[in-house]
C-alpha cells in the first residue's frame, strides 16, 4: 500500500508540474528573440511617430496575460506602450501540424489540441478548432475590458478614427484588431463566418500550413487553388468587408484570389524572394499583383522571411517592396509570437526605424511604413460602423 501511495503521489506531482510548467516552457522555447533586452538609441523623433502598427501577432495562442509586462514572447500591452506602438493585429492560430515546415504538411495532426489541454483550456477547445478560435477572440475583448481604457478592440472605421483622435492627447492608448490565420476554423461551414465577424475578426487568411476546404496552402500537400467553397467564402467576406489575407496561400490560390476577388487584399506577414528566396516568400509577380490592387504587404522580423536576424534585413525587404510598387503599399508584419525567433520584440521597432534611416528613407516615408499605411488602409476598408 505504501508503494501504491508513493506511486500515486509521484503521479500527481508529475501531472501538476506538467500543467504548471509545460505551457510556459513551450512559450519560451518557441517565441525567442535574437536581440533580447538590448537598449536601442532610436532617432530623436521616434516617440513622436503618430501611429505605429503591426499586421500580425499570435500572442493570443500562448495563454499570457497581455495586460502585464513579460520577459517572454514578443508582445504585450505594456511593451506596446513602451514602443509607442498604437495598433497591433492579433491573429488566431487554431491548428498547426506536427513537424511543421514551409514545404509540405498534411492536416492529419493537431499540435494546438495538446497545447489547449496543457493550458487547461475548456474541454471543447481540445476537440474543436472553431471553439478554440472563438476562445482566443473573446480573450482579446476580455483584455480590453480589464485594461481600464488603455487598450481597445477596433472593428470599424468610426472606432479607429476615434482612437486616432484620442491618442493625439494620450500616447499610452493602444488598440488591436482580430485576424484569423487559416479559415479551417470555420470547420467547413461558410455560415460560421458570421460568428467570427460578430467577434470582431476583420481579416482572414484562407490557409495556414496545410490545405483545407477553401484552398491550397503554400506549405500543403496538393497546393491547389480556390475551391468552390472558397469562392463562397470570398464572396461572403467581401459582403461583410472582411479583408482577404494572402499570407501562406499557395501560388495557385494566390492567383485565383487575385483574379476572383474584388475586395481589399493584404499579405499580413511575409518576406520577398528578391531579398530572401524561399517557398515562404513573395515572388515579384505576386508583389506586382498586390500593387495593382492597391493592397498592403507586411514585412516580417524573422530569418526565413528576410534572410537575416537584424533590422537591416527587414529594412532591405521593405525597401525592395517600396521600390517595386510604392512606399504606400508596405508595412510591418512581424509574426510576433508565431512560434518563431524574431530579431527583436516589439520594443525593437526603434531598430527598424534606425535601419530605414540608414537606407535613406525620409521621416515621412518611415512614418508610412511604421504604421501610417496600415492606418490609412483600414480607414478605407474596415466596415464603416
Amino acid at each position: 500500500m505504501k508503494i501504491m501511495y508513493l506511486i500515486l503521489f509521484l503521479f500527481v506531482i508529475i501531472v501538476l508540474l506538467f500543467f504548471l510548467l509545460a505551457p510556459g516552457i513551450v512559450n519560451r522555447s518557441m517565441n525567442k528573440t535574437v536581440h533580447k533586452n538590448v537598449a536601442i538609441q532610436a532617432v530623436r523623433w521616434y516617440d513622436t511617430i503618430p501611429f505605429i502598427a503591426d499586421l500580425h501577432c499570435d500572442a493570443l495562442l500562448w495563454n499570457r496575460n497581455l495586460l502585464k509586462r513579460s520577459n517572454d514572447g514578443h508582445v504585450d500591452i505594456p511593451r506596446m506602450q513602451e514602443a509607442n506602438a498604437a495598433f497591433q493585429v492579433f491573429t488566431i492560430v487554431s491548428k498547426t501540424p506536427r513537424g511543421i515546415n514551409i514545404e509540405n504538411n498534411s492536416d492529419k495532426t493537431d499540435q494546438i489540441a495538446l497545447l489547449s489541454f496543457a493550458q487547461l483550456k475548456p474541454i471543447q477547445d481540445w476537440f474543436s478548432i472553431k471553439a478554440r478560435a472563438i476562445h482566443q477572440c473573446k480573450q482579446l475583448h476580455y483584455f480590453a475590458q480589464q485594461s481600464n481604457g488603455k487598450f481597445r478592440v477596433i472593428t470599424n472605421q468610426i472606432e479607429l478614427q476615434k482612437f486616432i483622435n484620442d491618442r493625439k492627447t494620450n500616447h499610452l492608448l493602444t488598440a488591436g484588431m482580430l485576424g484569423i490565420e487559416g479559415a479551417h476554423c470555420l470547420e467547413g461551414d461558410v455560415q460560421n463566418l458570421d460568428t467570427f465577424y460578430k467577434l470582431g475578426v476583420r481579416y482572414i487568411g484562407l490557409t495556414h500550413f496545410f490545405d483545407n476546404d477553401f484552398g491550397g496552402s503554400a506549405h500543403g500537400i496538393i497546393k491547389g487553388g480556390l475551391t468552390e467553397k472558397g469562392k463562397l467564402l470570398i464572396s461572403k467576406m467581401q459582403d461583410l468587408h472582411i479583408i482577404i489575407d494572402l499570407a501562406h496561400a499557395s501560388p495557385k490560390l494566390f492567383d485565383d484570389i487575385v483574379q476572383y476577388s474584388t475586395g481589399p487584399l493584404i499579405v499580413s506577414h511575409t518576406g520577398v524572394k528578391g531579398t530572401c528566396n524561399n517557398t515562404r516568400n513573395l515572388s515579384d509577380a505576386q508583389i506586382d499583383a498586390i500593387g495593382k490592387r492597391n493592397g498592403l504587404i507586411g514585412i516580417g522580423l524573422w530569418e526565413t522571411a528576410v534572410c537575416g536576424t537584424d533590422a537591416a534585413a527587414t529594412a532591405n525587404a521593405i525597401s525592395y517592396v517600396a521600390n517595386r510598387i510604392g512606399i504606400n503599399k508596405v508595412a510591418l508584419g512581424s509574426d510576433f509570437d508565431g512560434a518563431i525567433t524574431t530579431s527583436y520584440d516589439i520594443t525593437g521597432f526603434r531598430a527598424i526605424v534606425n535601419a530605414l534611416v540608414d537606407k535613406g528613407f525620409t521621416r515621412k516615408e518611415i512614418e508610412q511604413v511604421m504604421g501610417g499605411n496600415v492606418r490609412d488602409f483600414l480607414l478605407n476598408h474596415l466596415p464603416k460602423e
